[in-house]
């Protein structure tokens, strides 16, 4: 009895963990903006998951097995191709657009599901519609000038959405430990490898920045999301994350002193409400 209670509550657990996740993720656009301001893009995405991944090597002390590398390598891939096109993208857009503009990956990730086969609904042709209006209305609406940054992080909820569809498919059954371990190693590779010849001594800001999202934003985090999408589906799974650009905005406005005008306001909300919508409304049994 205990035990089935346990597997009841744990797709709960699973989304109150996540939800502390989007929190901390949320509230990053700010810190890592303010640090790539400062400091080369490639070395410092090395050293954040170069530190993710000694967290992980140091709490689970063990390597990986050849499935899990196998899984673990095309999902940190689309990671990596993530946090590459987010950062660069924050090098020239708001904390506030970059992460508005991230949460459409909630919107994408069914649409890169059906790759695998999975349904393709009337409803997120329409969200994902409403959701590139609200982005040109962030941009400033008929005068808007898109620019290179929110294209690069357009590009990034590409690669998130693919993640998490990833995630969603091979996730059940394998360790998440070792799983996030193996993400985290072919980010730190990748970014290590591109970025060997910018390499520079951090100052204590840059450090205190990369312990933060190192050990906490990536190692902790990803941890959490591997083991969350062991027990939820890609669209659940993306849906509570759909609360990431909310937190991203508010934390521009709290801590960076960022404003919108009227029709960037607009934009926001029509973004969000894409994505909170697309997710709310039920779906038809199949």
């Amino acid at each position: 009895m205990n035990a089935r209670r346990g597997q009841k509550l744990q797709p709960l657990l699973a989304c109150l963990v996540l939800v502390a996740v989007t929190a901390l993720w949320g509230s990053t656009f700010v810190l890592v903006k303010d640090v790539i301001s400062r400091y080369p893009t490639l070395p410092f995405l090395a050293l954040r998951f170069a530190l993710g991944l000694l967290v992980m090597a140091l709490v689970l002390r063990r390597m990986p097995s050849r499935p899990v590398v196998r899984a673990g390598i095309p999902i940190g891939l689309a990671l990596a191709g993530g946090y590459l096109l987010q950062t660069f993208g924050l090098a020239t857009t708001s904390p506030a657009n970059a992460g508005l503009i991230t949460g459409l990956f909630v919107v994408f990730t069914p649409l890169l599901g059906r790759l695998f086969g999975g349904p393709l609904e009337p409803r997120t042709v329409v969200a994902v519609t409403v959701a590139l209006a609200g982005t040109a209305l962030l941009a400033g609406g008929a005068t808007a000038h898109v620019g290179v940054g929110d294209l690069l992080v357009l590009g990034c909820a590409a690669c998130f959405a693919l993640q998490i569809v990833l995630l969603g498919r091979w996730a059940p059954g394998l360790p998440p430990g070792p799983l996030t371990m193996v993400q985290m190693a072919t980010c730190a590779v990748l970014f290590a490898g591109a970025g060997a010849t910018q390499f520079r001594v951090p100052d204590a800001g840059v450090w205190l920045a990369v312990v933060v999202l190192g050990v906490f934003a990536s190692a902790l985090s990803f941890l959490a999301q591997t083991w969350a999408q062991s027990h939820l589906a890609p669209t659940q799974t993306a849906l509570v994350l759909a609360l990431e650009p909310a937190w991203a905005l508010v934390a521009a406005v709290l801590l960076a002193g960022q404003r919108l005008n009227g029709v960037q306001g607009l934009g926001a909300a029509l973004l969000l409400g894409a994505i909170t919508l697309h997710e709310l409304r039920p779906r038809r049994p199949r």
